[in-house]
């Protein structure tokens, strides 16, 4: 009935939904010929003669582009444009296409770990290797993306534009304040002073602990940026620290070349012609730009009918049951049917999560460990985060590998109880009387408070899901039980440190942990079937080909959609979340 009570608070921001909805399903009406005929036929992407791998760095990119209702399309804020999936596997095979001349890259402002960005950064070396030509440009740089169009032959900025690169910041939203106007009060049941997820709803600020991990690993990537920006511009490290300091998105455009941030001034038309030249393209005609997303169309995929390596996508938080993340009641299934397949003959698992339920953590565990007793190798490559219910699915892997800078680790268990009996009988007015036969029938309770006799036993619980945790990475990673609660206590470690702790064997991209297993087993590492399948689905292939949510996302008012962030984790703790979870807290890296 609370639970109901929650839900229906999201009504007036329905009402807004179905406004925005109207604005543009005309627009989409219009364009159903449309749809109707892409749909009616896989036509592949024609690749011309003199064509420009063209990686356009803006808006999410996700590890891999997942499936969703026309509805979440519609609503989604900041919706999935590309991915590295599509990036890694373009730039691969543009190396040895002769009809891929070079490759562009033009920084629009992207969203994206900066593992993520590091596996790009490998990519495009390896596609250098070909001796074909890389250039980058923009009108400003962000930092991230300045980060990876460093690897560029000449980096191209416009007359008037920036670089930001002033250093990183770790951010996390606290709803103490928040919790305490609404007369909410939560119980947390936790172990490891270092499980910090629990903090923003019991204090205003970060805890000593929790300052320190975070400032260790953002310090660690901060190093990991300024090295390969360092290595790839032939700029001392110490000097580019210096240049952060400086705040330079306010210095004068010719201080970028003095500096060698940036190989030449041009405005884009100028940019574009100079690509023309490299290709032999008229001055009237266009360029022939091909994104990653219609170059990998016009490839061939391998057929899973035939003997291959199993690419296995674990992405977002974990929970027990529904349509978004990592779940266990579709998870496993896929589990259990890769390892009964013969075709199948070995499993990477990509894994880019913060965690969630500790219970449906634990089932992915059981159903990987089956698919080991059928004796195929598998590995596990971790993404941007693979850390506390992303590790516990990850550690019982053969061999474990992870990104300079993923963030991993976190080994605890938490629980929290919410109490909304002050909101809703002080803010609302609403009363309650309850009748049970025993003294905690109804134990959890949204509206009771936690007694003494309930909170050891919740405590107890959690404690013995720690040891749970602990046991299953000590099994795995061939480590006591004691050595890995030396490195527990809920503390994330950096890819860097997590290798120097044995929490992984191995820094490596997913392109190479493909080629080290496909050589364990005898498999041209192009023998890859991607899982979960993604379905086609032609309207919303076409809204993100046209990037109509953008329409939509411009009419959201900004403070609006912040608040709406807030609101979103806020109801979390009263309708999604398990009571008990493995999951690190969110830190937003600037």
């Amino acid at each position: 009935m609370i639970k109901k009570f929650f839900l229906s608070m999201l009504g007036s921001l329905a009402a807004l939904w179905i406004s925005m909805f109207l604005l543009v399903l005309g627009g989409i009406a219009t364009c159903a010929v449309l749809i109707q005929t892409a749909s009616s036929s896989s036509v592949k992407t024609e690749v011309k003669k003199n064509s420009i791998l063209y990686l356009n760095l803006s808006g999410t990119i996700a590890d891999r582009l997942q499936p969703g209702s026309l509805f979440q399309e519609l609503q989604e804020i900041d919706v999935d444009k590309s991915s590295l999936e599509d990036i890694i596997n373009a730039l691969n095979a543009a190396a040895s296409d002769k009809k891929i001349s070079g490759l562009y890259i033009e920084a629009n402002g992207s969203s994206l770990s900066f593992a993520g960005r590091g596996e790009i950064i490998e990519a495009i070396k390896e596609f250098k290797k070909s001796g074909k030509w890389v250039y980058a440009y923009a009108d400003n740089y962000t930092q991230a993306d300045y980060y990876i169009s460093s690897v560029a032959d000449s980096i191209f900025v416009n007359p008037l534009g920036t670089i930001e690169f002033n250093g990183l910041g770790g951010e996390v939203i606290f709803f103490k304040g928040l919790l305490d106007k609404l007369d909410v009060k939560v119980e947390v049941f936790r172990v490891g002073q270092f499980k910090s997820a629990v903090e923003p709803y019991l204090t205003t600020e970060m805890s000593e602990p929790s300052r320190l991990q975070t400032q260790t690993y953002i310090d660690g990537t901060w190093d990991i940026v300024l090295n390969e920006i360092a290595q790839n511009r032939g700029i001392e490290a110490s000097m580019l620290n210096k240049i952060a300091d400086s705040i330079p998105m306010t210095f004068a455009q010719d201080r970028y070349l003095q500096l060698g941030l940036v190989d030449a001034l041009e405005y884009y038309h100028q940019f574009e012609d100079r690509l023309r030249t490299l290709t032999d393209v008229d001055k009237d005609d266009d360029l022939n730009l091909v994104t990653p997303e219609s170059y990998v169309m016009s490839m061939s995929s391998t057929d899973s009918s035939k003997d291959h390596v199993a690419v296995l996508y674990a992405l977002g938080e974990i929970s027990d049951s529904g349509e978004d993340g990592i779940t266990a009641e579709k998870l496993v299934p896929q589990i259990q049917d890769l390892a009964e397949d013969d075709n199948v003959k070995a499993l990477v698992m990509r894994v880019n999560s913060p965690g969630g339920s500790a219970f449906a953590s634990e089932q992915i565990w059981e159903a990987l460990e089956q698919f080991k007793q059928t004796g195929k190798p598998f590995y596990v490559s971790m993404g941007g985060v693979a850390a506390s219910g992303g590790y516990y699915i990850s550690c019982g892997a053969d061999r474990i590998f992870a990104d300079p800078a993923t963030i991993t680790g976190s080994i605890g268990i938490f629980g929290m109880l919410p109490n909304v009996n002050g909101l809703l009988t002080k803010k609302i007015g609403l009363g309650f009387s309850t009748v049970k036969t025993n003294p905690n029938a109804d134990f959890p309770s949204l509206t009771q408070p936690v007694t003494p006799f309930q909170r050891q036993q919740m405590q107890s619980y959690i404690e013995r899901g720690y040891e749970t945790f602990v046991g299953r990475c000590a099994q795995g990673r061939h480590m006591s039980v004691d050595s890995i609660k030396a490195i527990a206590e809920g503390r994330v470690w950096l890819g860097t440190d997590a290798l120097k702790i044995g929490l992984v064997d191995e820094l490596a991209s997913l392109t190479e942990v493909i080629k080290q297993i496909s050589a364990k087993v005898n498999l041209d590492p192009e023998n890859v079937v991607t899982y979960p399948s993604v379905e086609d689905n032609p309207m919303l292939t076409f809204m993100r080909l046209a990037q109509l949510s953008e329409v939509v996302s411009g009419l959201q008012d900004t403070d609006s959609a912040e608040a709406a962030k807030a609101y979103r984790e806020i109801l979390k703790i009263f309708t999604e979340l398990s009571p008990v979870q493995a999951r690190m807290e969110t830190v937003i890296i600037k």
